[in-house]
């Protein structure tokens, strides 16, 4: 265990410290050895999920639980991480699939996939089913997962992702659409009842066990998809049961199960545990010699999940999650920035010697991350493309320093950049820098730019209603925020909500400003560049509402483009054009510093996919 000081040593204080250690010791997870099961106490840096409902999910507080739950039919492989990714098969192998599908381009542009499922995959025992036992997966399964995104009844959040993609998918949703008043027909019919059993031309059931999915044309982000929580298989028994309450009662084909709805307390804690009736997935036993010198492998062979639960804490304010971790409340931590030089030396980057000495495991992990400021592309006053109101969000861009940032809340460690596309993928500009960057600070040209747009030194222009998360070092950076545009005469209203609110605000196009981060969905800068895609726009992926018909057109150049010298000129030329309009300030990368206790074994966390939980488990014999 690390070493605390003590603020005293009285006898009676010292007799209360240590019945607090035992209560400490007996919260541990090593400390369930003696019970017969083991499990881990892990954090999440939020209020929790909003939903576990694949359908309504969208951050990654969401993915972290969803997809302990629910399972995709494809899954990033945990130890293999190359540095470089030219496509899925580089990192993907089957989840629930028998084997990865093989795909054919037709002579007529489009493209088939061929699946073929697990034959012994079986969804969650729950009373949805009858006699309350879970049936086997069949294809009518995926094919009812995918339509639930078409369903308005989800508000197309993630429609996006198959979105021009799929066979008669479009037009199967635009069937059950509500049509928008028009001169022609002000007073539109309303659409008939979201029919699932109606046809969608590109899914063709060949068996219970096998299909094909017919694109449109060859989508590169396809393969990606498919390993995304949003495209998780449900059972359509629990959605018919549970309805609107399925978000809080989740019934899927994973490693965990959440037994109970009391097991979930919004806000606070979730306890997931095993699916007792899990088939065979087996831990892997291919890695890097490095993996291997870590020990990576020493579970290999042995049957998922390896914990017999895992107990899920959301953290909004980040000293207690650390002090939390400091007294193995929990098995392992994201550091905050504003205790990075508590366990590492920041020139090095190396633990301290007396975190090393307790044999704290650390892991590096670098973001695709793309930390940003985002205004509502619809608002009155900070949208829309005119001169005017887009010198008002050059002068807020050039007024934002996050060299500063940087320097003061992340420890100078992260990457600051121009444009949407983050390290290493490609168009991220050379060394950061883009030839048309707005990144300050420039007080003289933004206020020369406010002075143009009919502000000078910000007089007449509203205060400005700026959303940002609760929690970390949000109220600090926010200040930041304040001081730096009062430079240039500009005011922030803050709003510091719960991100559970934040996405919501966003969600009904609420916020004027706001800021978060965008993590890729995968190595691909198609997927960063989708943000700003108008059919995309909130609930949806573009949380900025852009709508710029000649970029619409680059991006629909890109998805059907494999990578190659033409791809990344459209793709530079795509972030430029956002770049000059400003729908966001920024950009900055983060890496990810992340502690475990030596307790923990197959630490090798990740944030480009979630589902690493089932991998780990738990030594009682490491040191204490």
């Amino acid at each position: 265990m690390m070493r605390r000081p003590r603020s005293s040593t009285t006898c009676s204080l010292l007799a209360g410290a240590v019945g607090l250690l035992v209560a400490m010791l007996a919260l541990s997870p090593v400390a369930a050895q003696s019970t017969g099961e083991k499990f881990a106490r892990l954090p999440i840096r939020s209020d929790g999920p909003k939903s576990l409902d694949p359908a309504k999910g969208s951050t990654s507080y969401d993915n972290q639980v969803v997809c302990q739950i629910y399972e995709t039919l494809l899954q990033y492989k945990y130890l293999v991480r190359p540095d470089s990714v030219t496509s899925y098969e580089d990192v993907s192998e089957p989840l629930l699939l028998a084997e990865m599908p093989k795909v054919s381009d037709e002579a007529d542009g489009k493209q088939v996939w061929k699946f073929k499922l697990r034959d012994d995959v079986f969804f969650h025992d729950d009373a949805c089913f009858p006699g309350g036992k879970g049936r086997k997966l069949a294809t009518d399964d995926v094919f009812y997962s995918w339509k639930r995104l078409a369903d308005p009844k989800y508000e197309y959040e993630n429609y996006w992702l198959l979105q021009d993609t799929i066979l008669g998918l479009d037009e199967f949703k635009e069937k059950f659409a509500t049509r928008q008043p028009s001169k022609s027909e002000p007073n539109p019919p309303p659409p008939p009842p979201f029919d699932y059993a109606a046809p969608v031309e590109g899914f063709r059931k060949v068996s219970d066990t096998e299909f094909e999915v017919i694109l449109k044309k060859s989508v590169v982000r396809f393969g990606w998809v498919i390993s995304m929580f949003q495209t998780s298989i449900v059972a359509r028994e629990a959605v018919e049961k549970y309805g609107d309450t399925l978000g809080k009662h989740p019934v899927g084909t994973g490693p965990f199960i959440l037994k109970n709805e009391s097991d979930w307390k919004p806000g606070q804690n979730m306890i997931l545990h095993r699916n007792p009736n899990y088939r065979t997935e087996l831990y892997p036993s291919e890695a890097t010699p490095k993996e291997q010198e870590q020990g990576l492998l020493a579970s290999a062979g042995q049957k998922l999940p390896l914990l017999d639960r895992i107990e899920l804490t959301f953290y909004t304010p980040d000293p207690v999650m650390w002090q939390d971790f400091q007294d193995r409340k929990i098995a392992l931590v994201q550091v905050p920035a504003e205790y990075f030089e508590k366990a590492f030396v920041k020139r090095t980057k190396r633990l301290t010697k007396e975190y090393s000495d307790n044999g704290i495991q650390a892991e590096a992990v670098p973001l695709l991350d793309f930390i940003f400021r985002g205004f509502n592309m619809e608002d009155p006053i900070l949208g829309g493309y005119d001169e005017k109101r887009t010198k008002i969000r050059q002068a807020i861009s050039l007024a934002v320093d996050l060299d500063e940032h940087n320097d003061t809340f992340y420890n100078g460690i992260n990457v600051v950049y121009d444009g949407p596309i983050p390290p290493p993928l490609d168009g991220f500009p050379k060394n950061g820098k883009a030839p048309n960057s707005f990144r300050g600070p420039n007080l003289r040209k933004a206020r020369e730019l406010l002075a143009e747009a009919g502000y000078p030194e910000g007089r007449g222009l509203p205060e400005i209603e700026y959303y940002t998360s609760k929690g970390s070092n949000q109220a600090e950076q926010t200040q930041a925020e304040i001081r730096q545009l009062a430079r240039i005469g500009i005011r922030l209203n803050p709003k510091m909500v719960d991100f559970s609110e934040l996405i919501e605000a966003i969600n009904q196009k609420k916020a004027q400003m706001f800021g978060f981060a965008w993590g890729s969905d995968y190595p691909d800068p198609e997927n960063n560049l989708a943000l700003f895609y108008s059919r995309n726009k909130a609930p949806g992926a573009n949380h900025y509402n852009y709508d710029r018909p000649e970029f619409d057109k680059l991006y629909e150049q890109i998805i059907v483009m494999k990578p190659g010298p033409e791809r990344t000129r459209i793709i530079e030329q795509m972030r430029d054009m956002v770049i000059a309009d400003v729908p966001f300030v920024g950009s900055m990368a983060r890496t990810r510093f992340y502690l475990a206790h030596p307790f923990l074994k197959n630490f090798k966390p990740s944030e480009d996919f979630y589902n690493w939980f089932k991998y780990l488990d738990v030594d009682a014999s490491a040191p204490r």
